[in-house]
């Protein structure tokens, strides 16, 4: 699944520098089933709990185990994990929200809570405006100076 995937990642960033728009639709097919081939064989070796498991006078589902658990979350919600194949704009991972995320909790961790809802609302606009500035490649002391001027620089949008 690993090397399937990094497969994917890598047609996908090859799409993506051709300027393409979506893989071919025979490529995706291909990953698809080649996807679904492997959740099968993982959940055919991974089979549910059977029923002798059950202790004297348990109630409820039996515990699965957690490579089933994946497996079934990875086919039941396949549209969303394999969504990148069909956007190219839809990133493979989401480290790059994540370190959007990361100054926010250092802060918290610092200073302990925000104080106010203003504050928090105001440390959110300033992080979200410096974070899409840096993404859009323009040098953020430049950038914060022309809004401190009066005459802030909008991101554009895609």
């Amino acid at each position: 699944m690993k090397a399937l995937l990094r497969e994917m990642k890598a047609a996908t960033d090859q799409a993506r520098t051709g300027e393409l728009l979506s893989l071919t639709p025979r490529m995706r097919a291909d990953f698809v089933d080649r996807y679904q081939a492997l959740l099968s064989a993982g959940l055919a070796a991974n089979p549910p709990p059977a029923d002798q498991e059950r202790r004297q006078g348990q109630r409820g589902r039996l515990k699965q185990s957690p490579a089933r658990n994946l497996l079934e979350r990875l086919l039941l919600q396949q549209d969303q994990v394999l969504a990148f194949l069909d956007d190219l704009t839809i990133p493979f991972d989401n480290n790059q929200a994540e370190r959007d995320l990361r100054g926010l909790k250092i802060q918290q961790k610092v200073s302990g809570c925000f104080r106010s809802a203003w504050g928090s609302e105001a440390y959110a606009t300033i992080r979200g405006y410096l974070a899409t500035v840096r993404k859009q490649g323009h040098a953020l002391l430049p950038a914060l100076n022309t809004v401190f001027a009066g005459q802030p620089l909008y991101p554009a949008f895609a």
